[in-house]
């Protein structure tokens, strides 16, 4: 039986054991429905076109005391008075011919299908998808991909971590639709200026290339969102990249490389033989860091995967006998990825500190036999690389030698040559690094061998 309710009534109507329906009689088919465990709400009892019997939920009771501002929408608290209001307003839109069911469920489909693709348009989850399709599978350096966007990823396999104040977390909620030029500039230049958001800086103050890797990584996520039809442009299109500085040029000098040795037997290991490889072999410092005790043969080679290349193409590596003896040195560490050069759990980090340590060993043993007042250019790590590429040119190393040596692709090995020209050129190889192994032997030891051409048939 239909009741007169009023604010008062609609506050004292108690619950029961069972749902109760307390139909309004002032308003045709509105009903104050009460939950066994004391909720309130409002619902429309009436009959869909066709003849078929409907409820439609209204909302929540209000009990704030005041009348609301606005006019009442279907899902908000609403008072006896809004209720009624509302009520009236859909049964004027069913005489319209309005079906108000229909139309309220794709009303709610549809509200439903944004919420969700708000929440998968957001950085942090297409950057996470970005990172597993498309920078795990095809870039070397993925890892730091993932971590310029905001995702350390542990090289002992274990899930990624959210890098703290970096741009996944940062960004965590935002659409990628509403990252302009004006927002990616700005993060941009604080790469430039200060570090990559969640990073510590390897060295202070400006930073071109910081800001330049900033710059590019967003690119190629923003071009990957393009193609993928999550985004219409790219924002980072035009906008300000850092330039690059004048090619580097830096090699060592006998000298130079003398104290470099001396000094690497005061850093410790494993860095002391990681840099030595470094020295003997020319490779890049990720190949030496990503060493695993299943790439080296009894052969005395060492094979490094096409996975860590940096031109994705497997390279075989002739050790020389003295990069053989200084890995027999290297303590056995078990970890789980079979790293020659482990801290226990993943790889060796720490680069830019261990340098640090390296270069002021250096410098003591320079000015122990220069004077206080000498001083060594600053050098990089892969200019290490350049040394040995310019060391085997006089030595007399044919140039393709030289590019198979160091597994480079362009000059000898590029055009029509890279692709038909398959020989690996192993003993011509293995003869000019075990020169060059037993150069630097004698550099260190005081007694250079003297620099000989070889013949241009052969190493």
């Amino acid at each position: 039986m239909a009741k007169n309710l009023t604010d008062a009534a609609v506050r004292k109507y108690a619950a029961t054991s069972k749902r109760r329906e307390i139909a309004d009689a002032r308003t045709a088919g509105l009903h104050l429905v009460i939950q066994p465990m004391g909720a309130k709400s409002w619902a429309l009892r009436f009959r869909r076109p066709g003849g078929r019997s409907a409820k439609l939920t209204l909302g929540p009771v209000c009990f704030a005391g005041q009348e609301l501002k606005g006019e009442p929408v279907i899902g908000m608290p609403l008072t006896l008075s809004a209720a009624r209001l509302l009520a009236a307003d859909i049964h004027r839109q069913r005489k319209m011919g309005r079906d108000v069911i229909a139309e309220y469920a794709a009303d709610k489909h549809r509200r439903r299908v944004e919420q969700a693709e708000a929440g998968a348009n957001t950085f942090a989850a297409l950057a996470r998808q970005f990172i597993a399709e498309h920078a795990q599978p095809k870039l070397r350096r993925w890892r730091e991909t993932a971590s310029v966007l905001g995702l350390h990823y542990p090289r002992d396999g274990r899930e990624p971590v959210v890098i703290r104040d970096g741009l996944i977390e940062r960004w965590r909620n935002k659409p990628v639709n509403e990252i302009d030029a004006h927002l990616v500039f700005s993060v941009v230049d604080e790469s430039r200026r200060f570090a990559i958001p969640g990073r510590t800086p390897a060295t202070k103050g400006l930073s071109d290339a910081r800001g330049r890797l900033m710059a590019r990584r967003l690119s190629k996520f923003f071009s990957w969102l393009v193609q993928h039809r999550k985004v219409a442009t790219n924002p980072c299109l035009g906008g300000y990249v850092p330039p690059r500085g004048p090619a580097r040029d830096r090699t060592l000098t006998p000298e130079e490389l003398r104290w470099f040795w001396l000094a690497c037997d005061q850093i410790g290991q494993p860095f002391s033989t990681l840099f030595k490889l470094l020295a003997l072999t020319g490779c890049r410092r990720e190949e030496v860091r990503g060493m695993k005790w299943a790439e080296l043969s009894d052969d005395g080679s060492w094979l490094i995967p096409s996975e860590r290349s940096k031109n994705a193409r497997a390279h075989l590596m002739p050790l020389p006998p003295l990069a053989r003896d200084l890995l027999a040195g290297v303590p056995h560490i078990e970890n789980e990825a079979g790293l020659v050069f482990s801290n226990g759990s993943s790889g060796v980090g720490s680069f830019s500190r261990v340098k640090a340590r390296l270069d002021a060993a250096m410098f003591a043993i320079a000015r122990a036999e220069r004077g206080k007042s000498f001083s060594i250019p600053p050098f990089t790590l892969h200019d290490l690389r350049r040394t040995l590429v310019t060391g085997l040119a006089e030595l007399g190393v044919r140039p393709d030698v030289i590019e198979m040596a160091v597994n480079h692709v362009s000059g000898f090995r590029g055009g029509i040559a890279g692709v038909y020209n398959k020989s690996e050129l192993l003993p011509e190889r293995r003869a000019a690094l075990e020169r060059w192994s037993v150069h630097v032997q004698g550099l260190v030891s005081g007694k250079p061998t003297k620099i000989i051409s070889l013949p241009r048939k052969g190493v």
